[in-house]
């Protein structure tokens, strides 16, 4: 009797177990609605990662009624993002302390980590408060801002590895630690939240959202053209009737600046940083720098919190800021070079000059660096041989610059145009050639960055024409694997080389590279001796060439003003020279 009881009790276990396991096994086939809808979302979310374990990794935290909600997505991958690159400034902050009164190119790398980390910090406090704070409609209307901020933050994070020097053994020690257990997964995960960022149209139609998939950048061609006098809603009512003042002969006399310049004492200020250091905490609209002729040799950082200063000489001939600092000579590091560096949002130079005299011995050698956002360099001379400007980070415009140098002298990773300038090649050493730019991300095929040519003329100097045919000069190289540069519309001297372009290292980077030319003329615009590589698109059609134009290329969301060129009359189209 007892026996059959204990048999009859072990049925019992064994069918309520099977039951059991019967439920478990459901819900593991996904038949569970929340794990179900779940699943759903991140197929949606993630079809554009390029690291599809990674993002379903990243994003299956959102769970329960956020399930079904994309904006939690985006919120969770800012969110990771921010996370991580706090880990990199923190373990840069630590090394600093251990290792940094021990090797001074170890100090100097680390210190620019952690400020290149805090930056990105800076992007990603942007890009949580602009998805905390704002419907999903909105935060579609300000994709553009959202996919910058992303893409500095990659950059800076790129930057900082640039930092250290591979050919010393300590350096490359700290970069690798730095490297392997922080910022390898920092950048990873940003990746992440870019690729999705960048595919938020497709992403919330298949979520059934209706939106207006018409971004204010993609208005007809006839309105671009027809509302030069437009303004970005940034710009207070005193600032658009400054911006208009500076236009035409005599524009100086009609423009009233907060503080002046002077060598020779009839200013405020002697030195250009003492005026820049006397921008008034929480200042509103612009704050105006008038430099009078002089040269001034001073190093400038002009800091994150002096936004929308505007600062003007007297003609890039008579005022100049000059510097000597490089990486060959004197051991300082590429970002330290710098003469002038821009960090703030909103900066306007013009009619100056930013130059570094290191010479071709110097190697790399900056004379401005700018990672400011919506930043632009008007009527500037920005002279030097390699490395001249360093277009670090984030949105930028150049409009009637000359622009000088000889190796990568113009390289970053931004959105970046250069439009009706100037840009002149100099007599690099005997054993050098020349390069005009040099861009790319290593990390993302979504990064919203490029070095944009429209409209401007490419020479030799005087001391290179002799030589021009012995020495070789290209339009650019590709400094990592998703280098983007498009030349169009501009007039190509004789000496650029039949090729066009030129490899960085053998064969590296040549298939996901992104080159391009569009309605170039002169002797070196013939596009049939161009290189073959599968990243060189060739002349490229109108329609592809639009996207580089100024309202494709550098467009902002509406709330950061989506017009913010039009202030200063730049054109957004092709053809505007004509």
């Amino acid at each position: 009797m007892s026996g059959k009881i204990i048999v009859s009790v072990v049925s019992l276990i064994l069918v309520v177990g099977v039951a059991i396991g019967v439920v478990v096994a459901v819900h593991k086939k996904g038949e569970d609605p929340e794990i179900q809808t779940q699943q759903r979302s991140l197929r949606v979310i993630c079809q554009n990662a390029e690291d599809q374990k990674l993002c379903h990794e990243t994003l299956s935290s959102v769970s329960g009624a956020n399930a079904s909600d994309p904006k939690a997505y985006i919120a969770a991958a800012v969110k990771a993002a921010t996370d991580n690159v706090i880990k990199a400034f923190n373990m840069s902050d630590r090394l600093t302390v251990e290792y940094g009164d021990k090797d001074s190119g170890i100090k100097m790398a680390l210190d620019d980590c952690k400020d290149l980390m805090q930056s990105a910090l800076d992007s990603l406090d942007l890009s949580n408060t602009l998805v905390r704070d704002n419907d999903i409609q909105s935060v579609h209307a300000q994709n553009p801002d959202l996919r910058n901020w992303l893409s500095a933050v990659i950059s800076y994070k790129q930057a900082c590895m640039e930092g250290f020097d591979d050919a010393k053994e300590g350096e490359k020690k700290i970069k690798d630690q730095l490297q392997t257990q922080t910022i390898d997964r920092a950048t990873k995960i940003t990746a992440v939240a870019l690729d999705v960022v960048a595919g938020l149209s497709n992403i919330l139609q298949e979520f059934g959202l209706k939106l207006d998939l018409k971004p204010t950048s993609r208005r007809l061609l006839s309105e671009e053209i027809h509302n030069e006098q437009g303004f970005p809603a940034w710009v207070s009512a005193t600032d658009r009737k400054l911006l208009a003042q500076m236009q035409g002969k005599g524009w100086r006399s009609k423009v009233k600046p907060n503080v002046v310049v002077a060598k020779d004492g009839s200013g405020q200020f002697k030195t250009i940083m003492d005026a820049i250091n006397s921008y008034p905490k929480g200042n509103k609209g612009r704050y105006i720098i008038y430099v009078k002729a002089g040269i001034y040799d001073e190093y400038i950082t002009v800091p994150k919190q002096c936004v929308n200063l505007l600062m003007y000489g007297d003609g890039p001939q008579k005022t100049v800021i000059t510097g000597h600092k490089n990486y060959g000579k004197d051991g300082i590091k590429t970002m330290q070079t710098a003469t002038f560096a821009n960090t703030a949002t909103g900066f306007i130079a013009k009619a100056m000059t930013f130059e570094n005299t290191a010479g071709p011995d110097g190697h790399q050698a900056v004379a401005l660096r700018n990672q400011g956002d919506m930043a632009a360099f008007v009527g500037c001379h920005i002279l030097g041989y390699q490395d001249t400007l360093y277009t670090q980070t984030n949105r930028q415009f150049y409009r009637n610059c000359v622009i000088s140098g000889t190796v990568d002298f113009i390289f970053g990773t931004s959105p970046t145009l250069i439009q009706h300038s100037v840009i002149i090649v100099r007599k690099p050493n005997n054993n050098q050639f020349n390069t005009i730019t040099a861009d790319g991300s290593a990390d993302s095929k979504s990064i919203n960055t490029g070095i944009v040519i429209q409209d401007c003329q490419i020479v030799p100097e005087a001391a290179l024409f002799p030589v021009r045919f012995q020495i070789k000069s290209y339009l650019g190289r590709p400094w990592k694997a998703y280098a983007r540069t498009v030349v169009m519309e501009s007039t190509i001297g004789d000496f650029i080389h039949p090729d066009g372009w030129a490899p960085w290292s053998g064969d590296q980077f040549l298939n996901t590279l992104y080159y391009a030319e569009y309605a170039n003329t002169g002797p070196g615009a013939n596009v049939a001796g161009r290189i073959k590589w599968k990243g060189y698109h060739g002349a490229i059609s109108q329609a592809e060439a639009t996207r580089f134009t100024a309202a494709e290329w550098l467009q902002a969301g509406p709330k950061s003003g989506t017009d913010w060129l039009k202030a200063l009359h730049v054109p957004h189209y092709l053809g505007f020279k004509a």
